[in-house]
């Protein structure tokens, strides 16, 4: 096949193959298939006029199939979970093991955090010892012996993706639906998984703070998921405020193990449970309804088999081997943690969410740049809830910070992030909308 001429098609509007796309897609891992040139071309007819669905699902598969592609033979079915990203949201570390404990294998291939969204990988890793960066061989051993694990992507997954990524993000094209759908697709596709439920995120702390726009791209993941071979469906859920009550590393690990102690995080249950009921309830080889699964999966978090779960997999991946007890000492704490108190009483109206996440960011618990370090004991807890009542004695959260200068600068970003109104509000529905094909 001619690259240019597969350009030249896109961009005069013509019909694209599957064929053709898978092929582009595939040719993207080397400069003698295809050109930075033609990549950037690529980019810019895709997100002028569109691939169609055949073409998206072709090019998906094609990124796909340009590196390693995991292959299992388990006794029970391969299913994970993906999020668009948002302000405290460690679902994934609440739901792997849950899905285990109910006879799924979960091969979670997961991401850093960058800008205002938080990453698994560095939360994970503000366990002690935790090595989120590990072979091939070592994440099928764990999901053998576990039936989760959590890590990194390695290098030999989806090449293309991260050469079409770097072209993208230098030539405008980033906010392509069609290019978003291949970059997430492919990654998580070429875990050889059986199921896939996403969560997309709307409201001012997501990517997608338009409803519309995050269920546009909720259908395009589920068709081209689908139509790759993966059954999928996707939740639309709220990123109006942050989803568990903490946003950081270490301080939203406390807040999984809250989770899964069934100790508090509500929320973050909520979530967890109907993900888990949408993959677990689509999947053939379990033989359980969506309402079944609900119930399979409340009880595997209630008994604490989800728990035990979890810090098996931990163990495995080399943080400690007694963390169901030690979670609450050994994780890394801040130097100074503060009350941040309101200066006038009522009810919260709205949070600026996006504006938690960069706090956090700013006290050094995330990053700007993909190679920033990152401080695993700072962040933001304790969160207050929109329609929460609330006086000048009720602390609207707590920083977690290194110095006094970073500890002041965010408790003032936390102040300005909360609107206090006299009258009442209504809380916003968690769950805005489901997306199945």
């Amino acid at each position: 096949m001619d690259a240019a001429q597969i350009i030249g098609k896109i961009r005069t509007r013509q019909a694209v193959s599957a064929a053709e796309c898978r092929w582009f897609g595939k040719a993207l891992a080397e400069q003698s298939g295809v050109s930075d040139a033609q990549a950037g071309a690529f980019a810019m007819a895709v997100a002028m006029e569109g691939l169609g669905a055949d073409g998206r699902v072709g090019l998906t598969e094609g990124m796909r199939d340009s590196g390693e592609v995991l292959r299992w033979q388990l006794p029970g079915p391969v299913l994970d979970k993906h999020s668009t990203g948002g302000v405290g949201d460690p679902v994934s570390m609440v739901l792997a093991p849950a899905l285990a404990v109910c006879g799924a294998y979960v091969p979670m291939v997961s991401g850093r955090g960058l800008g205002h969204t938080g990453g698994t990988l560095d939360k994970l890793e503000a366990i002690p010892g935790y090595n989120s960066s590990v072979p091939t061989s070592k994440l099928q051993h764990v999901v053998r012996e576990v039936g989760c694990a959590i890590v990194g992507a390695s290098g030999q997954v989806a090449p293309a993706d991260r050469r079409l990524y770097a072209i993208r993000d230098v030539t405008a094209t980033v906010d392509s639906i069609d290019l978003i759908t291949a970059s997430i697709l492919a990654k998580k596709l070429a875990a050889g998984l059986q199921g896939l439920v996403l969560d997309v995120k709307t409201g001012n702390g997501a990517i997608l703070q338009d409803a519309a726009q995050a269920k546009r791209l909720a259908y395009s993941l589920v068709e081209v998921a689908s139509g790759a071979g993966c059954p999928t469906t996707a939740l639309i859920t709220d990123m109006s405020q942050p989803l568990a009550t903490a946003a950081g590393n270490a301080v939203e690990i406390r807040a999984v193990m809250e989770a899964l102690s069934g100790t508090g995080q509500k929320r973050l249950r909520e979530v967890a449970l109907a993900l888990g009921a949408e993959v677990l309830g689509n999947n053939k080889q379990m033989s359980v309804d969506a309402e079944g699964a609900w119930n399979m999966l409340n009880n595997a978090i209630t008994s604490g088999a989800a728990m035990e779960r979890f810090c098996r997999m931990v163990a495995y991946m080399g943080g400690p081997t007694d963390f169901d007890q030690s979670w609450r000492f050994c994780l890394p704490e801040a130097n100074i943690v503060r009350e941040v108190l309101p200066l006038a009483t009522g009810h919260i109206r709205a949070i600026d969410t996006r504006a938690l996440g960069l706090a956090v960011v700013e006290l050094g618990g995330g990053r700007r740049r993909e190679t920033d370090k990152i401080d695993p004991s700072v962040g933001l807890s304790g969160f207050r809830r929109i329609g929460d009542a609330v006086n000048k004695t009720t602390p609207l959260a707590m920083v977690h910070a290194a110095t006094e200068e970073g500890a002041a600068k965010a408790e003032r970003a936390v102040r300005k992030a909360f609107q206090i109104g006299a009258a009442a509000v209504t809380p916003p529905e968690l769950f805005v909308d489901r997306v199945a094909i």
